[in-house]
């Protein structure tokens, strides 16, 4: 086993090991304090923090260093338990952390919403389900991989249904179905590979060698499968009826660090286990269902309403561009371009950091809007800018950086993105010169859409004047709550700010999975793209912002010291005879209007594909009913009339037995001479 300096000097796995004791702790003390509300949530809350820490301080240091590796012998040969943290498993770790430990800061003013309602169980299933999120991405065993995967889906099926009405319970069945139909996709593509390696250990797949053809169909079982965890089109039709159901931490978490896993499943199978197969058709596999996921995600999200759905969709967006980034390091591993093949991975990571970041991010703020106003509906909204500043301002941070605008984070791994299609443009055969300018064509309109969504979504939430109910009592969120939020939004500040610093890192995050040397993308304060195709410096473009904003303030006090500035006349603005009020304010139907017009047989396709599932819904319902009259009258026809007679033979053999001692003896006498009868015949 590799050791490496962590923490108070324990190795990485040893300090993760830790957390994860400790977070069993608080899941287990939360749930037997479930008759205490605030008890368990200050008991499951501080616990997941201390976890989360452990997390961080276990995965930063690994992310530059050599694997660190944990053999233990497990119950069956197949079953060593085998834990790897490698430069690819620590950066999931650290979102799943990073995420964690804001989710759990927000929490422990967040959860006085489900009082009553079962909060101790709530915080064990969240501590279950963030230490099965970190063992699984750290598991270097076929056999332990699918355990914590499957207790990463029932721990977080649990949260999906949590309030148990008609609605979360819906979603949940959706979600249970989806999500055990992509683990026995994967679980196919792990028997196959054990099947030539000899072995569960991930170790043993690295080095199988498989026929082109097993090769591929591994490929596809294993994308189809973490593709269905990552909620990408087709595969997402549980994503926006299961976020918007769970609670709001929950939802974050789900989001920002459990469909990530998915993609971490993809570049695990394609890229560490397979070698990236040398097949070019995978990465434009990928490619292709990256842009239509990027596409149809934001469309599907502009005709939102529920202000959680619209954000969920927005994840279907935004694994879309990610796949983008995996997609073309693919192309680059199959057609021999290593520095492609870096970047493209790279600009991929990236965004799923940054994604982590800004959709916690929203997610919380539209969990702090609801608290206040317990309605998810955008419509009943409006003016919350005055009464709650300090949610307006993080979610316009998170808008900001989910709309690429630079300098902020979304912004930095959009372009790189942009950088890699490009170099694959360039550089590429014939077919992946056509593929990938189609790719970034869609990426650009998706990246309007995007801007149009945010711009609805903030202007109809916070801007304007109220519109429901409530809103002269609607006060700031909890300062735990805005801690939470505060602490992602800072983050959304850095990792664009911070580029330069960053970017490098996860290069070397990307040409340690790959198993090539590490390309330079950042110089100074500026990042470039392959072969110097785009630079851009996040530094320099806050500068240039910050200085275009203070341009007319300053003009303003240059020109007011020159002469007594006039009065100015304050005037009701003309509205065609009509005074404006709430009622003239654009609404999320209103605004979307157009779009929804323009992509009227896109939505058309998405209501049918749900009518559809809605009678596959209805059909197991139906087999469910007839299961349940079916089994009664089994019992009723064969079960039942067999264990009277039983019964009534058995009553009328009781007669036999009356407690005497003298018939007993008289039964003892009877058998004695029937038998020496039998005998002597």
């Amino acid at each position: 086993m590799t050791m490496i300096p962590s923490l108070g000097g324990l190795a990485p796995l040893d300090l993760l090991l830790a957390g994860i004791a400790v977070s069993a702790v608080g899941g287990f003390g939360s749930l037997l304090l479930r008759s205490h509300d605030r008890a368990a949530t200050i008991v499951a809350g501080l616990a997941g923090i201390l976890a989360a820490l452990a997390g961080l301080g276990a995965a930063l240091p690994s992310f530059v260093a050599p694997p660190s590796v944990l053999d233990v012998a497990g119950p069956y040969p197949f079953a060593h338990f085998v834990l790897r943290m490698d430069p690819l498993a620590a950066l999931m770790v650290t979102v799943i952390s990073l995420l964690a430990l804001t989710a759990w800061i927000y929490s422990l003013a967040y959860v006085r919403e489900y009082a009553g309602r079962g909060v101790g169980a709530m915080g064990f299933f969240m501590n279950a389900f963030v230490a099965s999120m970190t063992l699984t991405v750290v598991a270097d065993n076929g056999f332990w991989f699918l355990i914590f995967f499957e207790m990463m889906s029932l721990a977080s099926y649990f949260l999906v249904i949590f309030d148990q009405n008609d609605e979360a319970v819906s979603a949940g069945f959706l979600y249970f179905v989806v999500a055990h139909a992509g683990s026995v996709l994967i679980m196919a593509a792990f028997f196959i590979l054990a099947n030539y390696a000899g072995s569960l250990d991930f170790a043993a797949f690295r080095t199988a060698k498989l026929p082109g053809a097993v090769s591929s169909l591994v490929f596809v079982l294993g994308f189809l499968g973490f593709g269905a965890k990552a909620g990408m089109i087709p595969l997402h039709i549980w994503l926006p009826r299961a976020h918007p159901a769970a609670p709001s931490h929950a939802s974050a978490l789900m989001s920002g660090a459990m469909i990530k896993i998915g993609v971490f499943g993809i570049v695990k199978v394609a890229v560490d286990l397979l070698g990236g197969g040398e097949v070019l058709w995978w990465g434009l596999l990928v490619v292709g269902f990256g842009a239509v996921s990027a596409v149809l995600g934001v469309v599907y999200a502009l005709a939102e309403h529920d202000i959680k759905k619209l954000l969920a969709y927005h994840s279907v967006e935004n694994i879309g561009i990610i796949l983008l980034g995996v997609g073309v390091g693919m192309i680059g591993i199959a057609s021999h371009q290593p520095a492609l093949a870096v970047l493209g991975l790279m600009a991929g990571l990236y965004h799923l950091i940054n994604h982590a970041v800004f959709k916690g991010l929203l997610f919380l703020g539209a969990g702090s809007v609801i608290y206040r106003l317990h309605t998810k509906n955008m419509d009943q909204m409006g003016g919350l800018a005055r009464t709650m500043p300090a949610t307006a301002t993080c979610f316009l941070i998170g808008a900001l950086s989910i709309s690429a605008i630079p300098p902020l984070n979304g912004f930095v791994s959009e372009w790189y993105t942009y950088q890699s299609l490009f170099a694959a443009a360039l550089d590429g055969s014939a077919l992946v010169k056509f593929a990938t300018p189609i790719a970034a064509m869609l990426l650009a309109l998706t990246g309007a859409l995007a801007v149009m969504c945010f711009v609805k979504a903030y202007g109809v939430i916070f801007a304007g004047d109220p519109r429901g109910l409530r809103h002269n009592d609607v006060v700031e969120a909890p300062p735990t709550m805005i801690a939470g939020m505060g602490l992602l939004a800072v983050v959304c500040v850095v990792t664009g700010l911070g580029a330069p610093l960053i970017a490098p890192i996860l290069s070397s995050v990307a040409s340690a999975t790959i198993g090539a040397q590490a390309v330079s993308v950042a110089e100074g304060a500026s990042l470039f793209g392959s072969a110097n195709h785009g630079t851009v410096s996040p530094p320099l473009i806050a500068v240039l912002v910050i200085g275009m904003a203070g341009l007319p303030l300053g003009l303003r006090a240059v020109l007011s010291n020159r002469g007594t500035p006039k009065p100015r006349r304050a005037a009701a603005p003309w509205a065609a005879g009509y005074l404006p009020d709430a009622e003239m304010a654009a609404s999320a139907g209103s605004f979307a209007q157009p779009i929804r017009m323009f992509f009227r047989p896109l939505y058309q396709v998405r209501d049918d594909v749900a009518a559809a599932w809605d009678k596959v819904a209805f059909a197991f319902e139906r087999l469910v009913c007839f299961a349940r009259q079916t089994e009664p009258r089994w019992d009723r026809s064969i079960i039942d009339p067999i264990a009277s007679a039983t019964g009534s033979l058995g009553r009328r053999l009781q007669v036999v037995q009356g407690g005497d001692f003298r018939i007993y003896c008289l039964y003892i006498v009877a058998a004695l001479v029937v038998l020496l009868a039998l005998a002597a015949r």
